[in-house]
């Protein structure tokens, strides 16, 4: 009986450890550096975020209605929604507040102030993925779409594409 629990633990340890090993490589960006960025598929996949967990804020309060309920698709949609949250607030922390804004010394000039406004804005979309994760308010969406709008403007500046944003962080790299 030892010997059978014994093997339980040790199967739960080692799919425990590959899961935490395959979701690092799977959800996050090397921190080598390695070089390699592309902001634009980053921001697109923001987007793409917001817009699921929009779909799902949409799917549960229709299936909320319904009198005789589906609960395991309501759960379904629920998972859904703080799983792309995450996704969400990942992209934030992990590539661009670790990886693509340096931190720049506070001497009142502008590249201070554009520092500050890109972490405002990054901050703001946490706290609105957080509070999707909390209610199915598509205020919250429209919100993330708002901040998000804004933080590629304040990111790439004016007449500048991600695409090309990547390719100069490369060469500087």
């Amino acid at each position: 009986m030892k010997k059978i629990k014994k093997q339980y633990v040790f199967a739960i340890v080692v799919i425990t450890v590959a899961l935490f090993c395959l979701s690092s490589v799977v959800f996050s960006h090397c921190e080598i550096p390695c070089g390699i960025y592309n902001d634009a598929m980053r921001l697109e996949m923001m987007a793409e975020h917001i817009t699921t967990i929009e779909k799902a804020m949409n799917q549960i309060n229709e299936l909320s209605k319904d009198a005789g309920k589906n609960y395991n698709q309501i759960v379904r949609w629920v998972m859904n929604k703080e799983e792309h949250a995450d996704y969400l607030s990942d992209i934030v922390t992990q590539y661009f507040m670790k990886q693509r804004i340096a931190p720049v010394d506070d001497g009142g000039g502008q590249a201070y102030q554009d520092y500050v406004r890109k972490l405002t804005l990054l901050h703001k979309l946490m706290v609105y993925s957080m509070k999707c994760k909390q209610t199915t308010d598509l205020g919250n969406i429209s919100k993330m779409r708002e901040y998000l709008e804004q933080f590629k403007s304040a990111y790439l500046g004016s007449g500048g594409s991600a695409s090309e944003h990547s390719h100069e962080a490369e060469k500087k790299d």
